[in-house]
């Protein structure tokens, strides 16, 4: 009987051992869900009169969003919904990246949303299962794709709507099926559902000069430009705040750029420019091509005066000081 009770008492002191370890011991994680932190991007196109749409990746709860720049450039109004909840927020743009692609919006008035989960690309493998989730033609509704990674630190060509070429750098093919309107998704580690890279799908006013299938911006790229935006560090390259914006729409000619059109009561329109003109500098430096003109304009901030040089239609050289006004995203 003695024996039975200390083998008892052995037996209930291993099972409070073991709920003790049990009790102290962190709970697993639980895996995350692929569409946590995934946002429906639309936008108004105004001055081209049309609407596009994309994905964004929630970065904060109080409502920091990355998207690539392609889906928010020309936008005029920027709406963007939670598919969870089905709330829908406006949003301000705090800053783009036109090289690489990235930009951070501001929903207005969010809380508490869900943020995705990150992983690291540089931790990524070739043959490694991915899986896409996105805006799929602009639909509105997320929807996902697996595929696997098929190459490492890609550079490609793209076009933008102004027929200019240009490259994206530091990119993850994938083999997961990215269609327009999954631009600005999360491309996740199939294993974990972390973010290895934020999708940049072509689109109508953005085309990849490749038959391949998918290409994502390695995420620790996408997250240090995004923390930069939201550092308000601008540079070269990442433009902060609102674009400035002179109201004209420019075509390439020889000895400058020629306004073919002007948007009434913009500060082109005020200043008295007329279709026709020709546009030879800012603030004294030659302006000779439109990418010219975007250049010089990205350094800028609405409410900047600054003097243009232009030829009118009976080639006179002229100038004009002109204050620059809000415009979309370039």
């Amino acid at each position: 009987m003695l024996r039975k009770l200390v083998l008892s008492l052995a037996a209930a002191s291993l099972l409070a051992a073991g709920a003790a370890d049990a009790a102290t011991k962190p709970a697993k994680k639980a895996k995350p869900s692929p569409t946590s932190g995934v946002v429906l991007i639309n936008t108004n196109l105004g001055l081209a009169g049309g609407s596009a749409a994309g994905t964004g990746i929630v970065l904060t709860k109080t409502g920091e969003v990355l998207t690539n720049n392609h889906v928010i450039a020309g936008a005029t109004s920027i709406t963007v919904t939670v598919p969870a909840s089905g709330k829908s927020y406006t949003a301000n743009v705090v800053g783009y990246d036109i090289s690489d692609d990235v930009a951070l919006i501001q929903l207005k008035g969010a809380a508490n949303l869900a943020t995705a989960t990150f992983g690291s690309s540089a931790k990524l493998k070739l043959g490694q299962t991915t899986r896409a989730v996105g805006n799929a033609e602009g639909g509105g509704k997320l929807v996902q794709t697996v595929g696997k990674v098929t190459g490492l630190n890609q550079t490609i060509q793209v076009q933008d709507d102004y027929g200019d070429l240009r490259q994206l750098s530091t990119l993850v093919r994938t083999s997961a099926r990215l269609v327009p309107g999954d631009s600005g998704g999360p491309l996740l580690d199939a294993a974990t559902n972390k973010v290895v890279g934020m999708d940049a799908a072509g689109s109508a006013n953005f085309q990849f000069n490749t038959s391949s299938t998918g290409y994502a911006i390695a995420i620790d790229k996408v997250l240090t430009l995004g923390r930069q935006i939201a550092a308000q560090k601008a540079s070269t390259l990442v433009h902060i705040g609102a674009t400035a914006f002179i109201g004209v729409s420019p075509q390439d000619t020889p000895g400058g750029v020629v306004i073919q059109s002007i948007v009434p009561d913009s500060p082109a329109a005020q200043t008295g420019l007329q279709p026709g003109d020709v546009l030879t500098s800012i603030d004294g430096t030659a302006v000779q091509t439109t990418d010219d003109l975007r250049t010089l304009l990205f350094q800028h901030h609405p409410d900047d005066s600054l003097t243009l040089g232009y030829t009118d239609s009976s080639g006179n050289a002229q100038t004009a000081t002109i204050t620059l006004a809000s415009g979309p995203p370039q």
